[in-house]
């Protein structure tokens, strides 16, 4: 039976929904404050080694070498350093010179289009419960550049090695194809010189209220629910491929299975300078499912989750997790930046940027019927040019020139939004 591409409904009145949710994992659970002991006490021992790594200079985010990944020479002991941290830098991912002329060429589509007079403000409310200003976020999204490294060979390529860090099948069972990833068109990050930024709060997207009531969620997450965390695989991908987003309005959401975010740096980038960070530790995220559960926690919320908001993660309900924020190196144009879908992450504030801070937001999401389904919709708002149904309904690009065509789709292209095999 085909995939039906419908979103998850929000509960009439999510604080009853809440109460009864506890209610129920509590008595699942049993004695919940001993397996949070338990998961604290393994967590933080974690913390403790990323905060003695930092403090010794000891990088802690994976680099791979682009030229591993194209020759399959990745080492056993590279790839438990990504799952055991959940992030990595793919460095030399495209050549710099390549990721400054797509630099160039947003800059160039952008002006040839004058968007600057066009714009009319944030077009949702996302982040809307996170400490930030406004981001330097573009709602562009069939440019040149953007489609160019979407459907390239070196993309392509580097998505199937991430997918295939997870557990994608169980004897006769395959849940995605590891070596097709959808497009899934994002927004793009121009951050200029002198920005000065309050950043973007720790957080986790791709489901906040839903991971304790949707009930595709609870089975993703059915060792943490049943108290038996030792059993937890943050890279076990069953149930992952059926999970949805509440439909909210005005806000973005995400209709696709992520194994990674991830974004690809069109300007070389200084620590220090406003960057990304996240916590390491992909097991985090049953530390943060089970906080809600503990006494001290009003019965109808969630540690500060809302409906059709990010995940939120702070000091007042995560500390001990707060305290491994850990930024990525520094990075040259054309390196990639990756972290697993449930890892904590953040942007770190600046004042008086040094450089820039440019980025096209592109993850690794595999082929499953979920993804494949929303990739038709991608295919169709290609045509017209207008906004992915992910996002808000802006249309900048609808009468724009040079906008990138579907007569423009490579085999890549055309193969990952369902066209042909």
């Amino acid at each position: 039976m085909p995939f039906t591409f419908e979103h998850a409904t929000l509960p009439d009145d999510p604080a009853s929904a809440i109460r009864q949710m506890k209610r129920e994992l509590r008595a699942h659970i049993g004695d919940v404050q001993a397996v949070w002991d338990r998961l604290s006490a393994r967590l933080a021992a974690r913390v403790t080694e990323i905060q003695q790594r930092q403090a010794a200079g000891d990088p802690i985010w994976p680099v791979i070498p682009w030229e591993q990944i194209a020759s399959g020479s990745v080492t056993p002991a590279q790839i438990a350093d990504i799952k055991k941290h959940g992030c990595a830098v793919i460095k030399g991912h495209f050549p710099r010179d390549e990721a400054l002329a797509w630099d160039q060429s947003m800059l160039d589509y952008l002006a040839k289009n004058d968007f600057d007079a066009q714009y009319r403000g944030p077009g949702d409310s996302f982040f809307g419960s996170l400490e930030a200003s406004r981001p330097e976020i573009y709602p562009i999204y069939w440019s040149r550049a953007q489609m160019e490294a979407r459907q390239s060979d070196r993309m392509a390529r580097a998505q199937s090695f991430l997918n295939r860090l997870w557990t994608y099948r169980e004897g006769d069972t395959q849940w995605f194809d590891p070596d097709v990833s959808v497009i899934y068109p994002d927004r793009i990050r121009r951050r200029p010189p002198g920005t000065t930024s309050k950043g973007l709060g720790a957080h986790t997207d791709s489901g906040a209220l839903e991971r304790w009531l949707l009930p595709a969620y609870q089975q993703v997450f059915r060792h943490v629910f049943s108290g038996d965390i030792d059993r937890y695989d943050p890279w076990d991908a069953a149930h992952r491929t059926e999970v949805d987003e509440y439909q909210v309005d005005n806000t973005t959401k995400c209709s696709v299975f992520r194994t990674f975010q991830g974004w690809t740096a069109l300007s070389d980038m200084l620590p220090g300078q406003g960057l990304l960070h996240v916590i390491p530790i992909p097991e985090a995220m049953a530390m943060v499912l089970l906080r809600p559960l503990l006494d001290d926690v009003p019965e109808e919320e969630l540690c500060g989750v809302a409906p059709g908001r990010v995940l939120p993660i702070s000091e007042k309900w995560h500390p001990q997790l707060m305290a491994a924020l850990t930024s990525i190196p520094a990075l040259n144009a054309g390196d990639s930046v990756w972290w697993h879908c449930d890892v904590i992450h953040a942007v770190a504030p600046v004042e008086d940027q040094q450089g820039w801070g440019n980025v096209m937001y592109i993850p690794a999401a595999p082929m499953c019927p979920k993804n494949l389904a929303y990739a038709h919709k991608v295919a169709q708002a290609l045509t017209t040019g207008q906004s992915p149904g992910d996002f808000p309904r802006e249309d900048y690009e609808v009468s724009w020139q040079d906008r990138f065509t579907p007569a423009d789709l490579n085999h890549n292209g055309r193969r990952s939004l369902g066209l042909e095999r």
